[in-house]
């Protein structure tokens, strides 16, 4: 059996995780996930908060994820969140084009039909089905569609991602940090997305879990007011000049021109010193620099946190994306509100400007109801847009031609305090799911308990375990099962998650606590009815020694950093 495989065995079996369904067969591209898996995706999770909200200062938000089409029309989601498709011509099964060829250990370096087609049919790849032929690539949006009441309904989507919720919202949300750039928001959710073949188990699922955060910046000023901490932070790199892996301090990587502002190297910074703390192993973990044309339709540089996987190869689990100000503009566009921040001068200043100054009466016997967006439009309308003509406008999504005979356009002086700008966007967007298995991956391990059986360890950083300790009685006679309970009822009330196992020899006791990545293990001896002390166990070193049990709790809290 591979390690693939094990692990997602050891999962089913010790409460990590469940096929979702499967009791009516199981439907691809779903998990649940079951005591242990819950517990250590929120420990994840709760790792995230506290270096996004808590350390970063970002405000966490929550949206809905059923979101009206036009939201998706305006990101470029409707028009461009597609993979491409092959069919088989004998079974009708459909497979993204681009795992196919890339399973066949070709690197794709051109996403487009042609490209696809032509190495498909140049490798002879073949239905993994039925060994049937492939007819021509072709792309499918893979957003889930759906509609929002009932009758005369409106088109609506299941968020493909949680980042629009932010943008939608950055009026409100600026106002909330004193209009002050920059900062953050995050949210932490469910995202859904229309898998053409999901496989690999939490690597690619339909319904999934992310945690974003857009950090808003000036477009002039892309420096972190605390890069200087992360500087000296070491991690790999593969620039997509070269393709080839370096080892560098981010400091290093910024004054080389490797990344391209202190923004995006801060936050590959705080990545790489996030995963360190869940539990990834450093030496498997890369970060990997967008091909052109690989960048998502909103990015002007991307960087994915990639994880080496040992069936899987190099996969991602985070992308760190330098958005531009392409998501408030196009939503500023098809809204038609003001989505700008300011830039305020260091004193006021006068400027002359074209104002254009509508004539009500005649733009209402044109325009009728629409005479006040019109209005509205004018009044904003910069010079530069005046034709001898007259005026083109674009409002809610149509545009119009405005008479100059409708308006009047005249020099004025203004002071003005600052000027308005749109806000460019950081985005580290990381896939909870695939973390939460890279953290498994890289934490399993084979090991042979004391009767020279081997067995599974998890060896979970303490800070994501679910159980914190094993607590034993060495038999459950002469009150030794009572003081284990009465241990595992105070470390409880200590805040240190615990579970009380009585069944089995101690040996195979130990062994399912190291399968569920328990970091300690307490046995209740006859020894503590003397002295009142304990074995404390340690899981990687396999290391024992006597604890008071009124210690027991404050040291814990200690190794945890309660």
């Amino acid at each position: 059996m591979d390690k693939y495989a094990e692990i997602l065995a050891m999962a089913k079996r010790r409460g990590f995780l469940y096929p979702s369904f499967e009791i009516y067969g199981g439907v691809a591209g779903f998990y649940d996930y079951g005591p242990m898996g819950a517990a250590l995706k929120r420990k994840i999770e709760d790792q995230w908060r506290k270096f996004y909200v808590l350390g970063e200062g970002f405000g966490e938000i929550m949206c809905p994820a059923v979101t009206p089409e036009e939201v998706f029309i305006a990101s470029g989601h409707v028009k461009e969140f597609t993979d491409f498709v092959v069919e088989c011509k004998k079974c009708q099964t459909a497979f993204r084009a681009d795992h196919l060829i890339e399973e066949t250990g070709l690197k794709i370096h051109q996403h487009n039909k042609e490209t696809m087609d032509k190495m498909i049919a140049e490798a002879k790849i073949k239905c993994p089905q039925c060994g049937g032929e492939f007819a021509e690539a072709h792309p499918v949006n893979l957003m889930f569609n759906t509609k929002i009441g009932v009758g005369k309904n409106k088109n609506a989507y299941l968020r493909p991602e949680t980042a629009q919720g932010m943008f939608l919202n950055f009026s409100s949300l600026y106002r909330h940090f004193r209009e002050r750039l920059p900062f953050g928001a995050v949210q932490l959710g469910r995202g859904y997305r229309n898998e053409i073949s999901p496989r690999q188990g939490l690597i690619r699922q339909r319904e999934f879990w992310m945690a974003e955060a857009e950090i808003f910046f000036d477009p002039e000023n892309k420096k972190h007011p605390r890069f200087a901490q992360m500087k000296d932070v070491k991690a790999t790199l593969v620039p997509n000049t070269t393709r080839e892996p370096v080892e560098m301090t981010l400091g290093d990587a910024l004054s080389k021109g490797i990344v391209k502002n202190e923004a995006l190297a801060y936050y590959i910074a705080l990545t790489s010193k996030l995963f360190t703390t869940i539990g990834i192993d450093p030496a498997r973990l890369r970060f990997r620099q967008h091909e052109h044309d690989e960048m998502a339709h909103y990015a002007n540089d991307c960087w994915d946190a990639e994880a080496f996987l040992d069936k899987l190869g190099w996969v991602e689990i985070t992308g760190i994306a330098d958005r531009s100000a392409y998501d408030l503009s196009s939503h500023m566009k098809a809204s038609g509100v003001d989505l700008s921040a300011m830039r305020k001068y260091d004193a006021p200043r006068t400027v002359e400007r074209i104002a254009v100054k509508p004539k009500m009466k005649e733009l209402g016997q044109k325009f009728k109801k629409d005479a006040g967006d019109v209005k509205k439009a004018l009044e904003s309308v910069d010079a530069c847009a005046i034709g001898p003509e007259g005026i083109e406008l674009e409002i809610n999504g149509n545009k119009i031609f405005v008479e100059k005979e409708l308006y009047e356009a005249a020099k004025v002086q203004e002071t003005v305090y600052g000027e308005r700008f749109i806000p460019h966007v950081i985005e580290p967007s990381y896939g909870i799911d695939r973390i939460f298995y890279t953290v498994m991956d890289h934490a399993f391990s084979r090991t042979k308990n004391e009767e020279g059986e081997e067995y599974t360890t998890l060896r979970l950083a303490p800070v994501v375990a679910p159980i914190k300790v094993g607590i034993f009685p060495l038999m459950c006679k002469d009150g030794l099962d009572k003081i284990a309970e009465e241990i595992e009822a105070k470390l409880r009330t200590a805040g240190i998650e615990c579970q009380y196992d009585d069944s089995g020899s101690i040996g195979r006791r130990y062994a399912r606590m190291d399968e569920i990545g328990t970091p300690w293990c307490i046995t209740v001896d006859f020894d503590t009815l003397k002295d009142n002390t304990v074995t404390v166990r340690d899981r990687d070193t396999k290391e024992q020694k006597r604890v008071k049990i009124e210690a027991l709790a404050p040291m814990f809290r200690e190794k945890l950093g309660l």
